[in-house]
This record gives C-alpha cells, sequence and structure tokens, in this order.
C-alpha cells in the first residue's frame, strides 16, 4: 500500500482537498482507503442503538454489519491510541491510503496551507512534506499546487507510487 497525508492547520481545508483526492483517484480506477485522526472525542455511534448498547455493556469490540457496508468500533478501554502504522496493518490492501492528519508522523505528506490561516506552514520544520497545496506563492521550494488543482495533486501522488 502506498500512504499519503494531507496535513495543515485546522479549518484550512485539509477535508475538502482529501474528499476531492480520493473521489479523483477512485476515478482512475484506484483502490483509495482513508484513515483520519481525530483529536477529540470520537463516537460514530449514537446512544440507544443495539450496537451502543453492547458497548455500553462492556464489548471491546462491535460489528456492525450491513447489506452495504460494515462498521467496526473498537473500545481502547485505557489501552494507548494506535500508532499509524498500527492502523495502516489493519487495512485491507489497496492502491493508496490517504492519511489526514497525523502531522507528526513521518510519513510523505501534502501540506495545505492558506495565506489567512494564521499560522507558519508546517513545511519550514516538517522535513516529510513532499509538496504544498496553498491560495498563495508559498515560499515552498518543492512542488506547489493551487487549493483546486486536484488533478495535478492526484497526478504527483501517482508519481509518488512505490514499485
Amino acid at each position: 500500500m502506498n500512504v499519503i497525508g494531507i496535513v495543515g492547520w485546522k479549518n484550512c481545508g485539509k477535508t475538502t482537498l482529501v474528499s476531492a483526492v480520493i473521489r479523483e483517484l477512485s476515478s482512475r480506477g484506484l483502490t483509495v482507503s482513508s484513515i483520519k485522526h481525530a483529536h477529540h472525542a470520537v463516537d460514530v455511534d449514537q446512544p440507544g442503538t443495539d450496537s451502543y448498547r453492547h458497548r455500553d455493556a462492556g464489548a471491546r469490540e462491535v460489528i456492525l454489519a450491513g447489506g452495504q457496508r460494515i462498521a467496526i468500533m473498537q473500545e481502547l478501554r485505557g489501552d494507548a491510541e494506535p500508532t499509524l502504522d498500527e492502523l495502516l496493518a489493519r487495512l485491507t490492501p489497496c492502491d493508496w491510503v490517504i492519511v489526514e492528519g497525523f502531522k507528526t508522523h513521518s510519513h510523505p505528506k501534502i501540506e495545505v496551507h492558506r495565506q489567512d490561516c494564521g499560522r507558519a506552514p508546517l513545511f519550514r520544520e516538517d522535513p516529510s512534506i513532499i509538496a504544498v497545496a496553498t491560495d498563495y506563492a508559498a515560499d515552498y521550494p518543492g512542488p506547489k499546487y493551487g487549493l483546486d488543482d486536484v488533478a495535478g495533486i492526484a497526478d504527483f501522488i501517482v508519481s509518488q507510487t512505490k514499485p
């Protein structure tokens, strides 16, 4: 599996770009998975549902299965948050994994940075950033793309494919 990250500060457009890149790569016939890091308590299950009741009763892992999709919910119950490498190992093999977040991990990343972001670009301190998507003429020395150049960014990502 090939892995590329999309990182940046909050509200700079990461999710918008990730969604567009996934759509573009998928339209090219590539299989794409994603991992989204959340810095807050997140719960995809809702109180009152059967699966929520299973977890609330103490189940460490609950699989919710239907005709269109499955969801696997795992309760850490005090264990450490899994690392990116541990999460990647859980995925079904695919062509590309797009990772949103995990900005301190050393995987190759594209930074999303807007001029009005109010924070310094990450690329100045992070050597694992290999391209930048921005709305201004950033002083990044490597590949730069406009935020709406989804095809160009997808071309760049595909060019990073490992044999």
